[in-house]
């Protein structure tokens, strides 16, 4: 094993590895099989995201005290997909980190300084391995198979890469909703245990009692489920994808999808923060005075809107299609 001053490894999948038993114990899969209904829930959660990048105009405004720094810094960011312009990179950015801090709850990026052209590259890397441990990133690497066109496979053994903290940018999702997320999710995933479990309640036919009686009432079932996903998901607004619910009104469904909404949004704006910190951070290494601030323009939807659409909701003052328009087209 190595111990070495390194940037860190970039491979989200680490299908080279050989994780072996102690690696496991630093090295978790989070959410390889994530269940039927927690899988629904961050597709949804992470769709207002990704229309982000299919949105047009200006969406977000950026201030700092040295605009070249900020452009160079942001000009050469490099997702997962290309290079774009200033704000078309945020819109890509935010997606990205969003859908990192979904499924895994952070994400992280790396500025790497190619001083032959004199830029500097932000570059996402995997989270797996990556713990800090008193102000320092370290990221623990397994073993690993290096495959050649050339010559034969190297075999690398393990390592524990000291990252440069000056250089790399963490991002976690908010505590509050973080809380929210995991009570609701902790019952999602008892009821994902117990989805299909009805056929156990069924009695088994015999040679002697070819017929039994079946005392089992699927439809108690149902409601069960169905009483236990709405309570679980009352402070994300998550419908659960159930459109067609005789116990359900429009004005539940509207106030649902405000607060649905609302989270995503909250979580939108928490990103920019944090975007706003991280940035600022690592831009002081090439300017002490360095400060930026990325905020979202009024051609994006807000969380004062919505708050004043909920109120209006509730007043009776404002119609559900209103409601709905808001909240699907904006």
């Amino acid at each position: 094993m190595k111990i070495v001053r390194s940037d860190p490894m970039h491979r989200h999948h680490f299908q080279d590895m050989h994780v072996g038993f102690f690696d496991r114990f630093l090295i978790k899969s989070r959410r390889e099989k994530p269940a039927f209904n927690r899988r629904m829930f961050d597709d949804d959660f992470a769709r207002l995201f990704r229309s982000l990048t299919r949105q047009s105009g200006n969406l977000f405004q950026v201030s700092s005290n040295d605009d070249e720094l900020t452009q160079r810094l942001l000009g050469n960011v490099k997702t997962r997909y290309a290079r774009h312009r200033i704000d078309e990179t945020i819109r890509e950015l935010v997606k990205e980190i969003a859908q990192s801090l979904i499924w895994l709850g952070t994400a992280y990026y790396f500025l790497h300084d190619d001083l032959e052209h004199g830029d500097v590259h932000v570059v996402s890397f995997s989270s797996t391995g990556v713990v800090r441990f008193f102000g320092t990133h370290i990221q623990w690497v397994p073993k690993r198979t290096k495959r050649h066109w050339d010559r034969d496979d190297e075999e690398i053994s393990r390592e524990i890469r000291i990252l440069d903290s000056a250089k790399v940018m963490h991002f976690e999702m908010p505590r509050p909703i973080k809380r929210m997320l995991s009570a609701q999710n902790r019952t999602l995933t008892v009821l994902d245990q117990h989805q299909f479990r009805a056929t156990d309640f069924h009695s088994q036919a015999t040679h002697e009692n070819p017929n039994p009686t079946n005392h089992f009432d699927f439809r108690v079932w149902s409601d069960t489920q169905e009483g236990a996903l709405y309570r679980a998901t009352r402070g994300t607004g998550w419908n659960g994808r159930k459109y067609d619910s005789s116990k359900r009104s429009d004005f539940f469904d509207c106030h649902r999808l405000i607060r649905f909404r609302r989270n995503q949004l909250m979580l939108r704006d928490d990103i920019l923060r944090q975007l706003s910190v991280e940035l600022s951070r690592v831009g002081r290494g090439y300017n002490a005075e360095y400060a930026v601030e990325i905020s979202g323009t009024e051609e994006l939807a807000s969380v004062e809107q919505l708050n004043d659409l909920e109120a209006r909701l509730s007043r009776e003052d404002v119609s559900f299609a209103e409601v709905v328009d808001y909240c699907y087209k904006r």
